[in-house]
């Protein structure tokens, strides 16, 4: 063996031997990480799951690449291409993971280059268990050997499921991985998904990470539970109260973008946009970028929405009005503006008065407000202002306050 060889070796034995121990027979002494200093606002990207599933492949992820770079996703904002569960091949001899050969015959370091080629990143999953969600080998008892690996490919972003988990903590497990990435030398943005069971919030940021999913997955229906996965209200309703544990750096992920994959209606589509978007949620589209047609592409890269989401003060959205089925949620901005959302969630048209009063604005005020799907300036008003909102969709807006006329 080389001598460098050897000193891999050796440096990788005494990380391991650093590594903090997650199982759930042993005490462990947890204490906060420091930020890493990425995901300074949501990350954008794709992932291949909601659409593929298991059904992926290097030519798969190249062409989705190439698809993002020629839709405009781009020059939108969107970085990261992930791919999810069932890359994985089988560990060789000394315990390295391997990519599917059938699927990946050149190897991952290959497409992570593509990737690069095209001014994007590389994202890829694993799972804190002995086994990922899909039976494939998961990263327990390999962190930091495969922290190094996927440092070596050029990953850029992690996606840390919580399957086959028997007998760990989950907030040491994933403190273990982050530990790991950072020992790599590269910057990996790390995303934690235990489902929100164990309440993620309040503990993922100290455990390294950057984001991590509040819910189950999501669905492509606007609502109900559809055994494991939920619809997208239901996704909504889990996200109250979690607002004060998001900002830069450190997000709450209500799970990917179910936008052209055919199940809910453009309106529908928008909505989850616009939601997403006044919750300072990562946007992570789940379909077919090669093959999406334009109301799709018109939505994912509407620009001012983006901006809402992308906003440097990275302050989650939060509900101020209810009133049977209509919602009105809002998130504060950059400069003193506001966002905005006009929320029906039901099967008929509803008119639905904004106030400013639910803004935490004097009705005095005069406002100037912009409709970001219409992309048109209202009238400057005050008091307050209705919308007609069809059913089962969503109205977004930003206001700017002015200052108000002197009398006399």
């Amino acid at each position: 063996m080389s001598s460098v060889g050897r000193l891999t070796i050796v440096l990788l034995a005494a990380l391991l031997i650093r590594a903090p121990l997650a199982r759930a027979s042993e005490p462990m002494h947890f204490y906060a990480r420091a930020a890493n200093g990425l995901a300074l606002t949501p990350p954008m990207g794709w992932n291949s799951w909601n659409h593929f599933g298991c059904n992926v492949s290097a030519a798969l992820i190249e062409r989705e690449a190439r698809a993002m770079v020629s839709s405009g996703m781009k020059a939108a904002g969107y970085r990261y291409v992930i791919i999810d569960d069932c890359w994985q091949g089988t560990r060789d001899a000394n315990g390295t993971i391997r990519p599917d050969p059938k699927r990946f015959p050149h190897g991952m370091k290959v497409v992570a280059d593509y990737v690069h080629s095209l001014g994007l990143k590389f994202g890829i999953y694993s799972d804190a268990g002995a086994q990922t969600c899909q039976g494939r080998p998961g990263s327990r008892g390999h962190e930091y050997q495969d922290a190094l690996t996927y440092a070596r490919w050029g990953v850029d972003y992690l996606k840390y499921d919580w399957c086959n988990t028997g007998g760990l903590r989950p907030r040491a497990a994933y403190a273990t991985m982050a530990d790991a990435l950072r020992a790599s030398g590269r910057p990996i943005v790390f995303s934690l998904c235990d489902w929100g069971v164990r309440k993620p919030w309040r503990w993922g940021a100290a455990a390294g990470g950057n984001l991590w999913r509040t819910t189950h997955d999501i669905t492509d229906a606007w609502s109900g539970v559809h055994g494991f996965s939920l619809g997208l209200l239901n996704i909504l309703d889990e996200q109250v109260g979690l607002a004060r544990y998001a900002g830069p750096g450190h997000w709450n992920d209500p799970d990917m973008l179910e936008i052209g994959n055919g199940g809910m209606s453009d309106a529908e589509y928008r909505a989850q946009f616009s939601l997403w978007a006044i919750l300072a949620a990562p946007l992570i589209a789940g379909n077919d970028l090669a093959h999406m047609d334009a109301a799709t592409r018109a939505i994912l890269t509407n620009r001012e929405v983006i901006a809402v989401d992308q906003d440097r003060l990275g302050i989650e959205g939060q509900p101020v009005y209810r009133d049977g089925e209509a919602e009105i949620w809002a998130r504060p901005l950059t400069g003193g503006r506001q966002a905005v959302v006009l929320l029906n969630r039901g099967t008929h048209t509803l008119s639905i008065r904004l106030k400013w009063s639910e803004l935490g604005l004097p009705g005095y005020l005069p406002l100037r407000l912009r409709d970001l799907w219409r992309h048109k300036t209202l009238p400057v008003a005050t008091r307050g202002m209705t919308f007609k909102v069809p059913p089962t969709s969503a109205v977004m807006l930003t206001e700017t306050p002015l200052r108000p006329a002197r009398s006399g």
